[in-house]
């Protein structure tokens, strides 16, 4: 019987120490798997070139504008721009926008009229990379180019309401416009800014100077003089060259209407009221386009109803508050079709 009792503890201590060596059946917990890695999307890059300074306060800022708008709304990591300004020499501008084309770039902005031909050129050889140019309408879809979209601005619009107001101003009835060169935005704008002074004051004389170009100030400076010379009591013109003629304006103290950028820096106490592009509007829908795969082909417009162009006053000018509100009543009506800007 003692045998039997050894024995038996025996494989009793034998078991336990199968237990503790880890004999016998056991559970494994496995480690849980880590979340996959987050790939960043890549953020769409545009490239931009430009015939004058970003800080001009006129064509080229309004574009430089639009972008950092665009990078303000979409965030730094989603939107990434960078641009080549003072390109008056095309082949220079040609050399820019190629440069940035090779680099792989979503979007390559020629903003410029003037260089259309160089994307006609150029685009071709980058059938993955999207083009934009204006102001204009021609995508070159008809030379067989589907990578270009175009753009442009009804700057008559605008043009209008700042002729209302100067028609409303003028005491002598002489309205002076220093015009670059009569294409583009720029005749657009002259035209629509005669409409809407001749609308409001059938008898008043506008006197339009063209002076051949885009970024030369002193003639621009000789044309308002001439103008101011002539009694004009009020003036506008278009183009980076403007500053000039606003120059000439703040020394003889008469009324200065502004278009494609906000110009009251330049003169707060002269400048009325300026026709702001906000190139964004259309941008924002081109950049939309080539996500969705197509990378030209269509041309867009900014306006005043779909603010791509807006009326800002000066906050530091004492407009007449009837002025004001006939201004008011010519964007509502250019906006609901019941004024025409250009006859």
């Amino acid at each position: 019987m003692k045998k039997v009792t050894i024995f038996v503890s025996l494989l009793l201590v034998a078991a336990f120490l199968l237990a503790a060596c880890g004999g016998g059946a056991t559970e494994t917990t496995e480690a849980p798997e880590a979340p996959p890695t987050e790939v960043a999307a890549e953020p769409f890059k545009v490239a931009v070139v430009m015939p004058s300074s970003i800080s001009d306060l006129a064509f080229s800022q309004s574009m430089y504008d639009a972008l950092v708008a665009i990078q303000n709304e979409m965030g730094a990591e989603n939107f990434e721009f960078v641009y080549t300004d003072g390109m008056f020499v095309v082949d220079d501008a040609a050399a820019a926008i190629r440069d940035y084309a090779s680099q792989g770039y979503n979007l390559v902005i020629a903003h410029g009229s003037q260089y259309g031909s160089s994307l006609v050129e150029i685009a071709p050889d980058f059938p993955e990379t999207s083009f934009a140019h204006g102001t204009t309408v021609d995508t070159f879809t008809d030379q067989g180019i589907t990578n270009v979209f175009a753009y442009e601005a009804r700057s008559e619009e605008g043009g209008y309401v700042n002729g209302v107001m100067a028609a409303l101003l003028s005491a002598s009835n002489i309205i002076g416009v220093v015009g670059p060169i009569e294409t583009g935005d720029a005749k657009l704008y002259v035209d629509g800014f005669k409409a809407g002074v001749l609308a409001t004051k059938p008898d008043a004389q506008v006197n339009v100077n063209w002076t051949g170009s885009f970024s030369d100030v002193a003639l621009a400076s000789e044309a308002a003089q001439t103008h101011v010379n002539a009694g004009a009591d009020a003036l506008t013109g278009t183009a980076q060259m403007v500053v000039g003629a606003v120059g000439v304006a703040k020394e003889k103290g008469v009324a200065w209407f502004a278009t494609q950028s906000n110009q009251e820096s330049l003169a707060p106490e002269i400048v009325v009221a300026s026709q702001v592009y906000k190139w964004d509007v259309v941008l924002k829908q081109i950049i939309d386009l080539i996500n969705q795969g197509t990378l030209g082909g269509q041309s867009f417009v900014i306006d005043l109803e779909n603010k791509g162009e807006v009326i800002e006053y000066n906050a530091g000018y004492a407009l007449p508050e009837d002025v004001k509100a006939a201004a008011e009543a010519a964007i509502q009506g250019i906006i609901d079709g019941t004024i025409t800007p250009l006859p």
